[in-house]
């Protein structure tokens, strides 16, 4: 039955990510690193979702994975992602640095990663990544801290998250 499972699973991914979506979710992968005493963050969206926001919210013609892309575009995508998402450690507002991002198929995947976090009792997240545009949007808040994981699922009426270490 697990079989079976995994089969219907990778057909479903598979037949997804060749249709347009019907579907309006991101995922936010957020792991703390004890040795480095960092939050390691990844996040993804759709491509079209994301550069329709942006394109919206700041006038622009992204032109994603053409050869007209803005050669700027991170710029606007770091820009986006400090007015959609934050996090509080122990009740503290914390900075994060924009590595940078991929494309891959039809998504977009965000790294970003906050230093300096010593001794961490709870994260909050808030997570408001394409609200503005659409009503259906689901964030999924994935966090991993040594072997406990914790997940939650965000929408435009609960936009925040309280994860505990």
């Amino acid at each position: 039955m697990l079989s079976t499972r995994k089969i219907a699973c990778v057909f479903l991914l598979f037949s997804l990510a060749f249709t347009t979506h019907k579907y309006y979710l991101s995922l936010t992968q957020i792991e703390y690193n004890n040795n480095q005493k960092s939050l390691e963050v990844i996040i993804n969206v759709f491509m079209d979702d994301i550069e329709l926001a942006i394109n919206k919210e700041y006038g622009v013609d992204l032109r994603l994975t053409t050869k007209q892309e803005l050669e700027d575009v991170d710029v606007y995508f770091e820009k986006y992602l400090r007015k959609n998402l934050s996090f509080l450690v122990n009740n503290k507002l914390i900075e994060y640095n924009f590595i940078g991002k991929e494309y891959e198929g039809d998504l977009v995947y965000f790294y970003i990663e906050s230093t300096a976090i010593e001794n961490p009792l709870s994260l909050k997240v808030t997570n408001t990544i394409l609200f503005a545009y659409f009503d259906q949007q689901q964030n999924v808040i994935k966090f991993k801290n040594g072997s406990k994981r914790q997940s939650k699922i965000l929408s435009k009426a609960t936009n925040q998250a309280l994860l505990n270490f």
